[in-house]
């Protein structure tokens, strides 16, 4: 990519990832140079094809920090996505979840200072509220993390903060609400729970619910939140603001079953689980900042976005084709 300026890239981190490479995708779409940082540890090559010859390809993991300096340096602004994803994962392990999601998080902002990029996009997470019973969630709540996960983000957020203070960085964390759509792993055994109803759902297998279904999630399809980084990324701000993104409205997990039924025109009875630890019981957002900081708006509502999503997720379901025969045939019945 000779013709890029080089001070105009934008970093992407985990850029190989679900959220990270449709982020990628949109920059691209928008003539943006984009150079992506990844260790494949959950990212996913299959996530870039086709834009291979496009983006600057950094293969490393951000606890690396002569990595990390090598990814930032000449960048204008920095989309930090790369995480070790789960709440599940993160009670089970908390140490390496710190490890990536709090100290990988500060080594890129050191990085950034350093490299003066002028801002430092920072991907938070609505786990942060915990399981306060307000709803909609706002920015101005007090934080009650409630697994590791949430700590860790609850960290990066913190630091995000103090870098633009004391260092007069330009850094703004958006907390993600339950984002879906596609390059979301249905196969991971920490797969969130649309990827998992869609997986099983599909195959004809009967859904898991974990404990009453009652819960609720504010779900936001993968293509606002993309475009919503941008946003983040061209903005005016202050910096050290801290703004949710998410569509604003709620739905049980039982709700989100029906729906998925009458998309799929199927009606399988669900099981019923425990309730997973460190899970919150309801969330909602409170967009109204979004709009006003960065002019964000969910362009695409849960139904529509669960619509869009259904031939990624069928591919994904499909059993993988029949070896061809000898002479290039295939076969039928053996």
């Amino acid at each position: 990519m000779a013709d890029q300026v080089k001070g105009d890239r934008y970093l992407v981190t985990g850029g190989a990832g679900f959220i990270g490479s449709n982020i990628v995708e949109l920059l691209l779409a928008k003539g943006r140079p984009v150079r992506v940082l990844d260790n494949f540890s959950t990212g996913r090559r299959q996530n870039l094809k086709g834009y291979e010859r496009q983006i600057e390809l950094i293969e490393g993991d951000i606890r690396d920090a002569a990595v990390v300096a090598r990814a930032v340096e000449g960048c204008a602004c920095v989309i930090h996505q790369a995480a070790l994803p789960s709440v599940v994962r993160s009670v089970e392990d908390p140490r390496v979840s710190h490890e990536v999601n709090a100290t990988g998080t500060l080594n890129l902002l050191i990085a950034a200072r350093d490299a003066k990029v002028r801002r430092f996009v920072y991907a938070s997470s609505s786990s942060v509220y915990g399981d306060s019973p307000e709803l909609p969630k706002r920015e101005e709540m007090v934080p009650r993390p409630f697994s590791p996960y949430a700590v860790g983000k609850l960290a990066g957020e913190a630091y995000c903060m103090v870098f633009s203070r004391l260092y007069g960085m330009s850094c703004v964390a958006l907390r993600y609400f339950n984002v879906f759509g596609p390059r979301q792993d249905p196969n991971s055994s920490y797969a969130a729970v649309i990827p998992n109803f869609f997986k099983a759902l599909c195959s004809g297998v009967a859904p898991l619910i974990d404990g009453d279904g009652n819960q609720s999630r504010d779900f936001t399809f993968v293509t606002n939140v993309a475009e919503a980084n941008i946003l983040a990324a061209d903005a005016v701000l202050e910096g050290g603001e801290v703004i949710n993104i998410a569509c604003g409205e709620g739905i049980s997990i039982n709700g989100l079953l029906e729906l998925l039924h009458e998309i799929l025109g199927v009606g399988i009875e669900p099981r019923h689980g425990a309730q997973r630890p460190g899970d919150v019981r309801h969330s909602r957002a409170d967009i109204s900042r979004a709009a006003r900081l960065i002019g964000y708006r969910p362009g695409i509502d849960l139904r529509e976005g669960l619509r869009l999503s259904v031939p990624y997720y069928r591919q994904c379901a499909a059993p993988p084709a029949a070896a061809p025969a000898p002479g290039g045939r295939r076969t039928a019945g053996g």
